[in-house]
């Protein structure tokens, strides 16, 4: 079985903490790359006064890259996979997510583009009432896939090396 592979794009992203969060949920559901368009999440950097906080977070040594367009910087091998609202989407509890997938989401105050829907391998829609957060679709989108994946780690050894350093809980049994 080919080893499963994961990106993520994100379309002119304007929010420095969304896309922090992005690379949060990224590093916990082992994304490969994200890649993102636009100019507003640099120039919204820039502007920032607190730097995002990436102490914690588990995605910091994931690949975060600007590219001009996703279609043409897709990784290779990977089916696009776009998550919008659009009629005629697949609803995402009924949808089997690719082994290989470039994940595209659209920015918090925008849609993917028709071109990009035209040329996905698949339209997906969280069936919720009201668009979600950016982060929080991304979050809601990986976690589904990993529900769904057979490639799961369920032990006390991923919980013991994935909570906070100050949480030493155990179920008894």
């Amino acid at each position: 079985m080919q080893e499963s592979k994961v990106s993520i794009g994100l379309v002119n992203p304007k929010n420095p903490d969304n896309v922090g969060s992005v690379m949060r949920a990224a590093g916990n559901y082992r994304v490969d790359s994200v890649f993102f368009t636009g100019t507003r999440y640099l120039r919204a950097l820039e502007f920032q006064t607190q730097p995002v906080n990436t102490e914690r977070q588990v995605g910091r040594n994931i690949p975060l890259s600007k590219v001009a367009c996703l279609l043409n910087d897709a990784p290779q091998g990977m089916q696009i996979v776009c998550i919008e609202f659009a009629e005629n989407a697949i609803s995402l509890p009924e949808y089997q997510h690719p082994e290989q997938a470039f994940y595209i989401f659209g920015s918090e105050d925008g849609s993917i583009s028709q071109e990009i829907i035209d040329k996905a391998n698949a339209v997906v829609y969280v069936p919720t009432v009201g668009c979600m957060n950016l982060a929080a679709t991304v979050n809601v989108v990986l976690y589904d896939r990993l529900a769904k994946s057979a490639q799961r780690v369920e032990s006390n050894e991923l919980i013991r090396a994935s909570r906070d350093r100050n949480n030493n809980l155990k179920v008894a049994l």
